[in-house]
């Protein structure tokens, strides 16, 4: 069996490459300044994979789908799957969308999550793929491409919003984040180690992330609706109304604060640790 990485010189398409050469394939890539193309592993391999950025996905599979028969497994590798699925469903191959939720720098696939959008594909073609993903210890979320954009506005987009405007409310105020480590608590040191994480990496992931998700807009809204009525609660100043707020969002999480309490306890306690 063949498989063939369109972007595979990329980052997280030799992480891949390293994967399904474990697992027994032989792999191809395909890259800006390699001599083998993408259209050259339409016509070659069994299984392709797009693995390029999200602005360049759907325009890259355009150029490949007239090329591939229904004996190949289509994919991609892209934070989107709406768009880039529909895209795909127009050539004859088998198609799953994949995302995982995980950078290229992760050391191994154990206990990280690869979500899988079977959109054309049997049932033997799904479990073949995942069982890859599996035996390096990945888990595998298999969903539509419709509810995996919406999950990501929320996963991604609200997350993603919430740290960058962080990051500017501190520029606006002109604090210098270095000086403040000086008063920190250990979670501000999480969340200014997770503004950090997101500011060293490349701005057009997480722009395309924010502005490419038809679903991101809805939630972001939410978001500043929740944000208008916090800060009329905290100018009110009548501690009944806080604890309304506060406790009303409690009761929604449910289960998932004690499970926050234990992980976070435990990352403090590695912190404080080393």
């Amino acid at each position: 069996m063949k498989a063939g990485i369109i972007g595979g010189t990329g980052k997280m398409g030799r992480l891949f490459a390293g994967v399904f050469t474990r697992s027994g394939y032989d792999v191809i890539v395909s890259g800006r300044s390699t001599r083998i193309t993408a259209q050259d592993i339409a016509r070659e391999c069994d299984l392709v994979i797009v693995s390029v950025p999200i602005r360049d996905t759907v325009k890259v599979i355009n150029t490949i789908t007239p090329l591939l028969t229904k004996d190949q497994l289509l994919c991609d590798l892209t934070s989107l799957k709406v768009a880039p699925v529909a895209a795909m469903l127009k050539s004859k191959a088998e198609v799953i969308g994949l995302h995982p939720m995980f950078g290229p720098t992760v050391k191994s696939l154990k206990r990280q999550t690869i979500i899988a959008c079977p959109a054309r594909a049997s049932q033997k073609t799904t479990d073949s793929l995942l069982s890859i993903f599996r035996k390096e210890g990945a888990i595998c979320t298999v969903t539509t491409p419709e509810e995996h954009d919406r999950m990501m506005a929320v996963v991604q987009g609200l997350t993603h919003y919430v740290t960058l405007t962080t990051a500017d409310a501190i520029r606006r105020l002109g604090v210098d984040p270095g000086k403040t480590k000086a008063f920190t608590s250990p979670v501000y040191a999480i969340e200014l180690a997770l503004v950090g994480r997101l500011l060293s990496q490349d701005p057009d992931l997480y722009g395309s992330i924010l502005q490419e998700n038809p679903f991101v807009p809805e939630v972001l809204a939410a978001c500043r609706d929740s944000a208008d009525e916090l800060q009329k609660v905290i100018s009110k100043k009548d501690p009944g109304a806080f604890t309304a707020y506060f406790k009303k969002n409690a009761r929604h999480f449910g289960d998932c604060c004690a499970e926050g309490m234990a992980v976070t306890d435990a990352v403090i306690e590695g912190m404080v640790g080393q």
